[in-house]
């Protein structure tokens, strides 16, 4: 390894997709839109977790703080990619560059870590319901969360404080839309072949890890449901078929990103995309799968539109009567809620 020195080199040109000329606009658009969707759909959940008592469960407080970690997410390398489209030139600094790395990475294990959490929970809930209220009390919780963001920066610090330590001489231009491990590696001076296996045996590690803890809960799920009546089945499987989907829907792009830049007819740019559409993808369909798939958390949307509703009706004392009037018949009374809860 090379010794430690300081750098020549005082920024990054993160060429992104320049190459594909006017067509970056569509992709801006295209990515502008996703990314105000993320933003407003974990916002949304955010929010509702945090305002609504009947969402106190364990499950919504590791949706909660999933949803935080997708916004980070998203918000390291979105925004500075959109950038990229309007710039001719898109530069980072090189302490900027690093941080960039670091957080993509931290994140990005973390939301594997919070999704085993979750598997965890589900686990409990359906093979030990009677004693889920003692097991998954707040400490443990907790400490679940912590759990998952220690073992986010035990992934994430070898390989930045590699990339780090080493010394770029040039060229200063990274092939990615943003600090990618990988592409900025590309530009050390000196042998990277221990930092490409550091880097490689802690993704394993952190893919290997959750993906093996997740995929005992649902063998234990799978053997505890098999057993169980039709009625029993349906329920059972709904309370984590979201959940599912999620995890299903987040290993098998990772897999096929990791296929994708393995293959060599893969143009530059292609792979560039494939992998933006994987950053981007999870934090997108997140709010969306739980939205459509988790009852209580469509009522609890419903519930905070008729609090909205209300709220902006008392001022108007006017027509406080026939407001009045059309929310009872559009927003259900709190019996009602509690029937559909």
């Amino acid at each position: 390894m090379n010794s430690t020195q300081s750098s020549p080199i005082a920024f990054f040109i993160i060429q992104g997709l320049a190459s594909l000329g006017e067509k970056k606009m569509v992709l801006f658009i295209i990515f502008l839109l996703a990314y105000t969707v993320i933003l407003g759909g974990n916002i949304m959940i955010i929010y509702l977790v945090r305002t609504d008592p009947k969402l106190g469960s364990p499950m919504y407080f590791f949706l909660h703080n999933l949803s935080i970690v997708d916004m980070i997410y998203t918000t390291v390398t979105i925004p500075n990619m959109l950038s990229g489209f309007l710039t001719e030139v898109k530069t980072v600094s090189v302490p900027g560059c690093f941080l960039q790395m670091y957080c993509f990475i931290h994140m990005s294990v973390t939301g594997r870590a919070l999704l085993t959490a979750m598997a965890y929970d589900r686990y409990v809930a359906i093979c030990n319901p009677l004693r889920y209220a003692a097991v998954m009390t707040r400490p443990v919780c907790l400490l679940l969360i912590i759990g998952a963001w220690t073992f986010g920066a035990i992934c994430t610090f070898p390989n930045t404080s590699m990339a780090v330590q080493r010394s770029y001489c040039g060229p200063n231009v990274v092939r990615h839309c943003w600090c990618d491990p990988s592409s900025v590696r590309l530009l050390v001076c000196g042998d990277t072949q221990v930092d490409s296996i550091v880097s490689l045996s802690f993704a394993l590690i952190a893919l290997l890890t959750t993906g093996v803890l997740i995929l005992t809960s649902y063998i234990l799920i799978g053997v505890k449901i098999a057993k169980m009546g039709a009625a029993e089945r349906l329920k059972a499987f709904s309370t984590c078929a979201a959940h599912l989907t999620v995890v299903s829907i987040s290993y098998s792009s990772a897999s096929f990103v990791y296929i994708s830049y393995r293959v060599g007819n893969f143009s530059p740019e292609v792979r560039i995309i494939v992998s933006v559409l994987y950053s981007a993808l999870t934090p997108f369909l997140n709010p969306m799968i739980y939205s459509l798939r988790n009852k209580e958390l469509r009522v609890a949307i419903k519930r905070a539109f008729c609090r909205h509703r209300r709220l902006t009706a008392e001022p108007q004392n006017t027509q406080h009567t026939v407001l009045t009037a059309k929310h009872s018949t559009h927003c259900p009374d709190s019996k009602t809620f509690n029937t559909l809860s």
